[in-house]
Formats: structure tokens, C-alpha cells, sequence
């Protein structure tokens, strides 16, 4: 009997401590909560209190002894205990209705900001194509270059593994890649006969300007790389900086080989268009000098290179 007393009174002490400590925790969770719950957080810190005070008051005369009815105790703890259960139900459901409310809002509105973002990205990516059919229209032999050339290195990319956002980002540098002519004079660049060394210098300089141009808006610097590195060699002799081998980034390498099939496979007005084995064999015997070989071997493996003459457009 004795080690039944001190087990009851165990257990009564032990569900004292809970729930003063669950009251002092739901005092401190006040301030999180939901203002239209607090009247009814209010409500179970008060039950909280009264069942603690239940616990000791039922502590007291359990271990005194006392004749008090104890059974009233008991009753009366069952009765607002079920109230208290249902109350916190109430609440429980009460909160959650409220955050699946707000998750159905926070959906919505995630979704219209990916719209926007989505329109968003179309018309900078409108405006860039604007910016490379803007560029064509000082050169008219060069027309359709930019879209051919975009879609050329896009499928190069692909074919070497580049997926996703960075796939994206190498097109927008194709579509970019000579964003920074629009620094070079007119009488220089539409010249037909030979440049002198400062006019050559002037052409050699685009690439700086690209550069300048677009490391400046944030949207554009991942596309940065063919702007700024579509003229570098992989043996070092390029320009503007002489990167080589694998210090020039990946998406300037595969350019270069897109950008020189299409140059040399259309009319220009300082030379016909070459047939399409001559045009592969000159970016063949580049290979290791100014070309990436991996590039190149990949290149070599697509269609390029088959039939008489290059596609005035190529096929998506």
C-alpha cells in the first residue's frame, strides 16, 4: 500500500510539472499567434491554470488525508478536462484552416509571379533578339547570321551535354555575340577594303565593349561569356585578353566553331560562300590551334557539314 501511495503521488507531481510546463510555454507562444486566436488562446491558459491548480489542490488533501470528497475533484478535473480537449480541437482546427487558407494564397500568388516572371523573360529575351536584328540591319550580308548562329551553337551545346538555365544562357550569348559593333564607327565597320592597324584595332576592341555593355545589367552577365570571349584562340592568339585552351569558357568555345561555319558558309562581301567540305575541312585543320578539338570532333559528327551549300535558316 505504501508503494502505491508514493506511486500515485509520483504520477500526480509528475502531471503537476507538465502542465506548468505547458502552460509557461503556451504564455511565451502568444505572440505567434494568429491575432483573431487570441481570445481563445487566453481561454485554454486559463483552463491550463485551473487544471494545475486542480493537480495541487488533489496533491494536498490526497496527502493529508483529508475526508474532503475527493470524488468532486476528480469529476470536476474530467468534466472541463473533455471541455479543454475539445477546445484545443477547436483551435487546432481552427489554425489550420488558416494556414491552408494562406498556402491556397501564397499558390496564387506564386503563380502570377511566375507569369510575370515568365512574360518577363519573354520580352528581354524579344529585346535581345531585337538588339542582334538591329545589328544586321548595318550589314545586310549578314542577315539571318544571328538567329542561324544562335541556333547552331544551341544545338552544339546540346549535343556536348548543356542543359537548363545554362543552355539558355549560351543562346543568349549567341544571339548577343556582337552586341559590342555597336561601339565601332560605320566607315569601319562596312569598310570593303583593308583595315589600317587602327581601324583594326577599333574592330578588335568589341568585345571590351560587349563586355562593358552588358556586365552592367544584371539579367545579362551569365550570357557574358560569348560576347566577351568569341574571339579568343585556343592556342592563345586570340583576343582581347589571349585566353587559352580551357581558360576560355565553354560557351565561347563552342561558338567560335558555329560562328566560323556560318561566316564562311553564306556570302560575304569580301568572299563568296565555300561549299560546305570546304567550310569543315578549314575548321577541321583549325582544330587544336584555334579551335577546341572536343568542339570540333562534336561538330564534325552533326549535319553541318553535309550537302553542297549551307541552309539559309536553320531548322529548330
Amino acid at each position: 500500500m505504501v508503494s502505491l501511495r508514493f506511486l500515485i503521488i509520483g504520477a500526480i507531481m509528475a502531471g503537476t510539472l507538465f502542465i506548468a510546463a505547458a502552460l509557461f510555454l503556451h504564455m511565451r507562444a502568444v505572440r505567434q499567434i494568429p491575432e483573431q486566436l487570441h481570445s481563445k488562446w487566453r481561454l485554454m491558459a486559463i483552463f491550463m491554470a485551473f487544471f494545475l491548480s486542480g493537480y495541487l489542490f488533489f496533491l494536498f488533501i490526497y496527502m493529508r488525508d483529508s475526508t474532503f470528497p475527493l470524488a468532486i475533484i476528480t469529476a470536476t478535473v474530467f468534466f472541463f478536462g473533455g471541455f479543454f480537449v475539445f477546445l484545443v480541437t477547436g483551435v487546432t482546427l481552427s489554425a489550420l484552416g488558416q494556414i491552408v487558407a494562406h498556402e491556397k494564397q501564397l499558390r496564387i500568388i506564386n503563380e502570377a509571379l511566375h507569369r510575370s516572371n515568365l512574360e518577363l523573360i519573354q520580352a528581354y529575351d524579344s529585346t535581345i533578339e531585337g538588339w542582334g536584328y538591329a545589328l544586321e540591319l548595318r550589314d545586310h550580308e549578314t542577315q539571318g547570321h544571328t538567329q542561324r548562329v544562335a541556333e547552331i551553337t544551341r544545338k552544339m551545346a546540346q549535343q556536348m551535354g548543356i542543359r537548363g538555365n545554362q543552355l539558355i544562357q549560351i543562346t543568349r550569348g549567341a544571339l548577343l555575340h556582337d552586341i559590342g559593333k555597336m561601339a565601332v564607327p560605320d566607315t569601319v565597320l562596312m569598310k570593303e577594303g583593308a583595315l589600317t592597324d587602327e581601324e583594326r584595332r577599333l574592330i578588335n576592341q568589341h568585345p571590351i565593349a560587349a563586355y562593358e555593355m552588358l556586365s552592367k545589367i544584371e539579367y545579362l552577365k551569365p550570357a557574358l561569356d560569348i560576347p566577351y570571349c568569341h574571339h579568343e584562340r585556343w592556342d592563345g592568339t586570340g583576343y582581347p585578353r589571349g585566353l587559352k585552351g580551357t581558360e576560355i569558357p565553354l560557351a565561347a568555345r563552342i561558338f567560335a566553331v558555329a560562328d566560323t561555319w556560318d561566316a564562311l558558309a553564306h556570302d560575304r562581301r569580301y568572299h563568296k560562300a565555300w561549299s560546305l567540305e570546304k567550310v569543315c575541312g578549314h575548321i577541321k585543320s583549325r582544330a587544336g590551334s584555334h579551335f577546341d578539338p572536343e568542339v570540333v570532333a562534336v561538330f564534325l559528327k552533326m549535319d553541318f557539314c553535309r550537302g553542297q551549300t549551307a541552309p539559309a535558316e536553320i531548322n529548330r
